[in-house]
Formats: C-alpha cells, structure tokens, sequence
C-alpha cells in the first residue's frame, strides 16, 4: 500500500522525469522538493514505490523512472488539471471562432490541439447516422449545369455538381427546391436515402431523368462519409520525440496510419462530456501502440451526436497540461457547434 507521501514521490518522479528525460533520484528530489524529510526516508518511499512496480531503475545506480503502471496511478490521482491560461483560452476561442463549417472547424481543432501538446492530435468527425437534413438547395449554374447542396442539422455541408440533359426550367427548379425540402428536412439520413429513392415516381415521365439525376447526387450526399473519419495533425511531433521510443518510431507511425485502428481504440476508451479518458503504454498493446499514451475527451455536435477528440504521444508526455488541453477543446467545439 502506497502512502500519502510516497505518492507525492511518485507525483514529483514523475513530473521531474517528464520534464527533464532523466532518472530522477532521492538527492534531487530532496533538493528541489520540500518533503521536510531526509534523502534517506525519499529512498524507503522509492523502494516500496519499486516494489509496488510504479517506477523502475532503467541502470544500475541510477535513479528512477515512472513505470507504465506509475504513469497511470499519477493520472488517476490527478485531483484536478492544470488551468489553461487566458491567453490560450482566448487563442482557443479565436482561432477556432474563425471556421466557416464544420469540416474548417476540426481542420482547425487538430491543429490548434497539436500545437496545444505537441503531440498528435485527433479529432472524430460526428458520426452522421444520428444526423438529419436540414436543408436543400438546388443552385443553377448554366443552362445544363446545376449543384446540389445538403446541409445537415450537424453543420456538414455536402455538394455535387451535375449536368442535366435537358435545359433547365427555373420555374419547375424552384417547385422542385420546395418539394425536396417538404420531404427530407427533418428526417434522419437512412430515412431520406429511402424517400430519395421514390422521389422520380411522383413526377411525370418527362421530368424523370433530371428527378434521378438530382436525387441520386443528393443520394450519394447522404451517404458520403457515414462511417466514422478521423482528422489528424502533428505527426511530425513524435519525430521529436523519438528518443521516447525504444528502437524506431516506425511501428508507431504505420499503426496511427491506419484509421480503423485508431477508431477501434477511440471505441474502447469511455467518453465523457466533462472529463478526459487516458489509455498508458501496455493498455494500447492490442492497437501496437504499447509505447503510446492516449487522451481523449467527448464532444457534442448541434445534431446531439457524440464523438471523441484527444492525442496521442509517448508515455512520457505533460498529463495534466496535455489533459487541460483536450478538455478545454473539447468544451469549446460542443459549445460551437450546439450554436449552429
């Protein structure tokens, strides 16, 4: 059984260790640290820490290092995070107030997130099975030429262009426009690929090849990227952080590569509003991620969808800095878009 104090010890290894990337020992943490006790009593603490395996001498004579173990009790006794500081909550706020759509918002969240940490950060498209459409437009750009725009309640925006055989009718597009939003607005999208698909048979023969022409482009609108889509920026900073890893990097790089990996990772990892989910080294070891830390938090898009935001970097990364980020990101993008 750890006591109160040696888990204070175990807290200042391994902050001491994250920021330094060198064994810490019980004469330095006398020296930087006030525990009123004697390097002597910090080495009893540093042994029953060893023996509960929270931390691990890596050479003979050295000192220690948090073990995989130790990184998850000091995560789990994390009382509270590290406020971000007004000037980055205000960077928050503007870089992210600036998106134009849902797709420039998490462009920008990765980014922002990745410069945050300095790991790689992720970001979960909302997954747009629970979305519903709320609007259609048809917009004319010749002749024979026309867009269609689907606009869903998740603030994602669909286009297709496509070229009519026949010239084009303003006076029917407009009856057309109306007739399409009567019908879908509203309906989730697995209901509306079902009334798309019966839509042609209300017109009259003549109308038919422009009503399947619109309806299987506003079709394959409504299926287009339903399944579940990470964005991801800041791979280049486990590059810099590559002495973290032992032997190569490479492994790591192919696993995060691959998005269904990432995602079934991201499915196993409780998700949650308010708070921020960690997933330490061997936990990852099914996803090859072993030497890998994962963060993630929940966020909720104006549809009332859910999916996850978070990095991932080595086990030695600023927890309670990189935990204040993704939470604090994560509460800005449910609030912007629950205001689209």
């Amino acid at each position: 059984m750890v006591s109160e104090r040696g888990l204070e010890v175990l807290r200042v290894i391994v902050q001491d260790y994250v920021a330094s990337r060198e064994p810490v020992g019980s004469k330095s943490i006398v020296e930087r640290h006030s525990f009123g006790v004697s390097a002597a009593t910090i080495r009893n603490d540093m042994a029953l820490l060893e023996d509960e395996e929270l931390i691990i001498a890596p050479h003979t004579s050295s000192g220690r290092v948090p073990t995989d173990k130790g990184y998850r009790v000091f995560v789990d006794q994390l009382a509270d995070l590290r406020p971000l500081t007004s000037a980055q909550r205000e960077a928050i706020e503007a870089f992210l107030g600036a998106s134009v759509d849902l797709d420039d918002v998490l462009v920008r969240t990765v980014r922002l997130l990745s410069q945050l940490t300095h790991q790689v950060a992720l970001v979960q498209y909302p997954s747009r099975a629970v979305s519903r459409i709320r609007h259609v437009e048809l917009v004319q750009l010749s002749s024979t030429r026309l867009m269609t725009v689907l606009i869903t309640d998740s603030g994602r925006v669909e286009q297709r262009l496509i070229d009519i055989s026949t010239e084009l009718d303003e006076e029917f597009l407009t009856e057309l426009r109306s007739r399409l939003n009567n019908t879908l607005v509203g309906l989730d999208l697995p209901d509306a690929a079902a009334r798309l698909a019966e839509l042609p048979q209300q017109f009259a023969p003549a109308r038919q090849p422009m009503i399947v022409a619109v309806t299987s482009a506003l079709a394959e609108q409504v299926l287009a990227n339903r399944h579940d889509k990470l964005l991801m920026a800041g791979t280049a900073n486990l590059a810099r952080t590559e002495e973290d890893f032992s032997g190569s990097i490479y492994p790591v790089l192919e696993a995060i590569e691959e998005q269904v990996t990432l995602l079934r990772l991201f499915a196993e990892m409780e998700v949650d509003l308010g708070d921020v989910s960690a997933r330490i080294g061997r936990e990852n070891e099914n996803f090859a991620l072993g030497e890998t830390a994962v963060l993630t938090s929940g966020y909720s898009a104006s549809g009332g969808s859910i999916a996850r935001l978070g990095v991932l970097g080595p086990i030695r990364m600023d927890y309670p800095n990189n935990m204040a980020a993704v939470r604090a990101v994560a509460r800005y993008l449910s609030r912007l878009l629950g205001e689209d």
